[in-house]
């Protein structure tokens, strides 16, 4: 490891970012200094200007990728480097584009659980659902975390480094007992092939796509997909904003206002124009010419 690639950790420790963004942010710088074949150090305004064209024209990376690559760029020229321009002009961001999440219905929430055959798959999808979770956050969940005194589940340290308590389904913990019995898990709720490591992101996303095919759905379905459904379902049933914010864990009002725009009782609340028009009259078609032979 060289002294840069060094500093650079111990920099994003002390700020106590996630190990997830530290990785992430690593291999992007290594492949800023990989594609010039110099230290980071060495390379000046115009290579990392050079490296975005290269990005956008040449990679043809999505604007999400492009800002996580930018945003390690940032964190190693203003906070390890310390240089002394300003990273927010040598470094645009690239403007992303405003995407709606494409939503399950109830019923097509209900058909695909359905279709999760596997006990541990099935509980740990349903929960996504019945509690709005990130997988990240499914993923660590411990049984001690499922409080049914309080009929609360917590959820340590997620997304943010944020602690914070969500509802538990009766009929969940009803789900949750029963797979507890037949499994009886211990250090982590959904165990992965070994007892002391949780179930990974990559295996419940597997199974969810094998469950989708099996559903034969159109629409696509992940695991963040049941998360949109907890949030619209929540709001088409009256729940308020503020509320869905905090289930969810958002730090911004915002964030979570991004679903007034799919609900339907918001969306479809108000009567289109077309039917305020009168009825137009029905087309008479001519009479048939009378035949001579």
């Amino acid at each position: 490891m060289t002294q840069l690639r060094q500093r650079m950790s111990e920099d994003m420790e002390v700020r106590n970012l996630s190990l997830n963004t530290q990785l992430s942010y690593l291999q992007q710088v290594s492949l800023f200094a990989r594609h010039f074949g110099k230290s980071p150090d060495l390379l000046g305004r115009e290579d990392i200007r050079t490296y975005q064209v290269y990005l956008t024209n040449e990679k043809k990376l999505s604007p999400g990728s492009i800002h996580t690559a930018i945003a390690a760029l940032r964190f190693l020229y203003k906070v390890t480097l310390e240089r002394d321009w300003a990273p927010e002009e040598v470094l645009p961001l690239p403007k992303k584009p405003q995407k709606l999440p494409i939503v399950l219905s109830p019923d097509e929430v209900q058909r695909f659980l359905g279709c999760v055959l596997d006990l541990k798959h099935n509980a740990i999808l349903t929960t996504c659902y019945a509690a709005g979770l990130r997988i990240s956050e499914a993923v660590q969940l411990k049984p001690t975390n499922i409080d049914s005194q309080r009929m609360v589940i917590r959820i340590e340290q997620g997304k943010g480094q944020k602690d914070r308590y969500v509802m538990l389904s009766p009929k969940l913990l009803e789900i949750l007992r029963d797979y507890w019995k037949m499994r009886r898990p211990k250090a982590w709720l959904f165990p992965g092939d070994r007892a002391s490591q949780p179930i990974t992101r990559s295996a419940v996303g597997q199974a969810c796509a094998k469950a989708r095919d099996l559903s034969e759905l159109s629409k696509p379905v992940t695991p963040h997909s049941l998360r949109h459904a907890f949030a619209v379902h929540l709001l088409e049933a009256g729940a308020d904003v503020r509320t869905i914010q905090l289930l969810l864990g958002h730090r911004s009002l915002a964030t979570t206002a991004h679903y007034l725009r799919i609900a339907t009782n918001k969306v479809c609340a108000t009567s289109s124009p077309f039917e305020l028009l009168p009825r137009p009259a029905p087309i008479l078609s001519p009479p048939a010419k009378p035949q001579y032979f």
